[in-house]
């Protein structure tokens, strides 16, 4: 048993969970033969360019975004671009809340997260709209159909707390510049930074700590473990991942 220590910042572990995703299974089978539907999300700009093997401006596949509060003007936001949806590997124009409708048992849907309780497997997505947003606009028709759900989120949003508890609290009435902030729990295909790595490489992956400073806020430090030709894979993996620039730049 080898084992090794390997640091990623928030935007490289952005990368490293969306080549993920690309490698799951279950997105390659849709890719060959179904839909895979992408909602949009800072996480999930990184999964289209996986998907499409090329890059995008990413800072137009958002919709919802938390920035520091004195600093919303600081960032330069283009108009959004168009849904990405797959069939058979080959784009379609159609939205995601559209594309869900004729999507079944073997198609994908895929939906970045705001929250993660890692241990109990249950991830969480706010809802500011009054009508719910993606999420209250497709999950009844995920469920119902059976829809593959992949739910690509970092460790960075980890959080002890009962997610249905935090729904309860939300839904007795707490409001967010003017709208009610509610949360939808979500279970599915859970792609943190540790399930990426044994998806990628093999290997088993354990968070030792977090944070940092100097662009390492938010940083997930990991404890690779596996086989010596794995972790070196692994550590092979994440050089090349590291260095993967900010979401954001500044304006100047």
């Amino acid at each position: 048993m080898t084992k090794k220590i390997a640091v990623l910042t928030v935007s490289e572990s952005k990368r490293l969970i969306a080549k993920g995703v690309a490698n799951l299974d279950i997105v390659k089978n849709a890719l060959g033969c179904g839909i895979v539907a992408i909602a949009k999300g800072t996480t999930n700009g990184y999964v289209v360019e996986e998907l499409l093997n090329k890059g995008i401006d990413k800072t137009v596949y958002v919709l919802g975004r938390v920035l520091p509060e004195k600093m919303e003007n600081t960032y330069d936001f283009s108009p959004s671009m168009n849904d990405i949806v797959l069939k058979d590997g080959k784009l379609v124009g159609i939205s995601v809340i559209e594309a869900v409708h004729h999507m079944g048992e073997n198609d994908v849907f895929i939906k970045g997260c705001n929250i993660l309780n890692y241990e109990k497997r249950i991830a969480g997505v706010l809802k500011g709209s009054g009508t719910g947003g993606t999420i209250g606009a497709t999950i009844e028709v995920i469920k119902r159909n059976k829809i593959n759900l992949v739910l690509p989120v970092g460790i960075e949003k980890s959080s002890g707390a009962d997610i249905y508890s935090i729904r309860k609290e939300l839904e007795e009435g707490v409001t967010w510049r003017g709208s009610l902030l509610r949360l939808e729990p979500l279970t599915g295909t859970i792609v943190t930074e540790i399930e990426a790595l044994e998806i990628l490489t093999g290997v088993k992956a354990i968070q030792v700590s977090a944070g940092g400073i100097g662009g390492a806020e938010g940083s997930v430090r990991l404890l690779l473990k596996g086989k010596e030709g794995q972790v070196q894979e692994a550590e092979d993996l994440i050089e090349d991942i590291q260095g993967e620039p900010p979401f954001l730049k500044l304006l100047g």
